[in-house]
């Protein structure tokens, strides 16, 4: 599985942004899918994630109500809407896939896409 992130860029804080991750190469329905961050001098964490059925969906706190994970199956991509963007949103963004259940760490990580959040 391949997967290729795209939409990040240098906005203000209180912007909104949309990543969003191709995949390929796989069955993406039967793909676990996620986003994960690394913020500078920061460990890597988990943003978001939503299990193949779909029914299955988490947010870390810090973007509750402001972050949306998605997914298209007609397009293999997963998407995550970001609003109300911070400051401490700033990190280089990856999207990750696993085959049905999730592992720790996904099995499949994309490029990564750097979001900058100036205040």
């Amino acid at each position: 599985v391949q997967l290729q992130a795209s939409g990040g860029g240098s906005v203000q804080a209180g912007d909104s942004l949309r990543l969003s991750c191709a995949a390929s190469g796989g069955t993406f329905s039967n793909l676990s899918v996620g986003w994960f961050r690394r913020a500078p001098g920061k460990e890597r964490e988990l943003v978001a994630n939503l299990d193949w059925t779909g029914s299955s969906i988490y947010h870390r706190d810090s973007v509750k109500g402001r972050f949306t994970i998605s997914r298209d199956n007609a397009k293999n991509t997963v998407y995550l809407q970001m609003n109300s963007l911070k400051p401490e949103d700033t990190a280089v963004y990856y999207c990750t896939a696993d085959p049905f259940a999730w592992t720790s760490p996904p099995k499949y990580w994309g490029q990564g896409t750097l979001v900058t959040v100036s205040s």
